[in-house]
């Protein structure tokens, strides 16, 4: 979804987006991408961390996860900067806008603070991340338009979207405040009867329900309490539908999982920074300053689009397979220079 997501986005001839069923049905799943990508974060950090405790080493655990979130935003802003045009002495601050990467580094290092905060007390952890996610997602009228003008411009755009930042700690955090209550009833529930069944059940009757009925209930919230932050969530309320979309999936990827744990799947898992700093490359040129973007631009029909989304998913995948060292490579390779510079 991001891959192809991020190629059609891109190259799409605008006249094709404007009153086109087709493309707004696929605009609206194609929104899905990153809740999901943000949920399924803090899920699985979350869980191998509350899962650490019980295995005794909770501690090496945190560490690993603020060191891989401070690589994360590395990457991230590493993606960004202009080298070419440094070279000839044109400086800029557009490297310095927040995206995906810098928000899940900075997301990852929270939690652990967080959970280090809880006295990693596993039910403790698993309400304040649900309080966290509940407070962050009614709260966004109140920070939707923020702009900070007052603090040094690398700190502002994790919070602002004023200077170009794609991506921004509030309200993104939320979903990995989701992500991370929902690894704690697998942690405690998981070897339960049923469990998969209850969870599967679960997910789809809360992602209907929110996806159906959450706006609904803001209303009458704002209708009973005369609160104007629930008619203003009520409104414009994208996070709580696509948080039900999420948990759509989550419920039907559950459901089919023997079937999907195949070879190629569990490959393209272990591949998935590579995959991403490869697709940012190819399309818009980081580093370089030469991509898909640059050269093709928004000339695509939507023929062309779709079998040139597919080309580069296949193409993408296939050099991070054979070309790219893998994520465990990456981690490993900058944690030893890290202990060289110590020593």
């Amino acid at each position: 979804m991001m891959l192809q997501g991020h190629f059609i986005d891109t190259l799409l001839e605008p006249s094709y987006r404007v009153d086109n069923t087709t493309f707004k049905v696929w605009e609206y799943f194609r929104g899905i991408t990153a809740p999901t990508f943000f949920t399924i974060s803090g899920l699985i950090f979350s869980y191998l961390l509350v899962l650490a405790k019980k295995k005794g080493n909770a501690s090496k655990r945190m560490r690993k996860g603020v060191f891989r979130g401070l690589m994360l935003i590395g990457i991230g802003y590493a993606l960004r900067i202009p080298f070419f045009l440094w070279l000839t002495g044109e400086f800029g601050t557009y490297f310095m806008v927040v995206d995906v990467l810098q928000c899940i580094g900075l997301s990852l290092i929270l939690i652990v603070f967080i959970y280090r905060l809880t006295c990693k007390k596993t039910l403790v952890f698993s309400i304040l991340m649900l309080v966290l996610g509940l407070v962050i997602f009614i709260t966004e009228p109140l920070y939707r338009t923020l702009e900070i003008k007052n603090i040094p411009l690398f700190f502002s755009n994790y919070l602002s979207k004023a200077n170009g930042s794609i991506f921004t700690i509030i309200p993104w955090f939320g979903y990995i405040c989701f992500g991370a209550f929902t690894s704690t009833l697998f942690y405690r529930y998981l070897e339960r009867r049923r469990f998969k069944l209850a969870t599967i059940t679960g997910f789809l009757i809360v992602g209907f329900g929110l996806v159906f009925m959450s706006s609904r209930l803001f209303m009458k919230l704002y209708y009973m309490l005369d609160l104007q932050l629930f008619y203003d969530v009520a409104n414009y309320n994208y996070l709580f539908i696509r948080l039900g979309n999420v948990l759509i999936i989550f419920a039907l990827f559950y459901l089919v999982e023997q079937y999907i744990k195949q070879p190629l799947i569990l490959k393209i898992g272990q591949k998935t920074l590579s995959i991403y700093v490869i697709h940012f490359i190819i399309i818009y040129g980081s580093f370089t300053g030469f991509g898909l973007y640059q050269i093709i631009g928004k000339t695509l029909s939507p023929w062309q689009a779709v079998f040139g989304a597919i080309l580069f998913l296949t193409t993408v995948c296939f050099i991070s397979f054979y070309y790219a060292k893998t994520n465990a490579f990456l981690y490993s390779n900058i944690r030893k220079l890290i202990d060289t510079i110590k020593s």
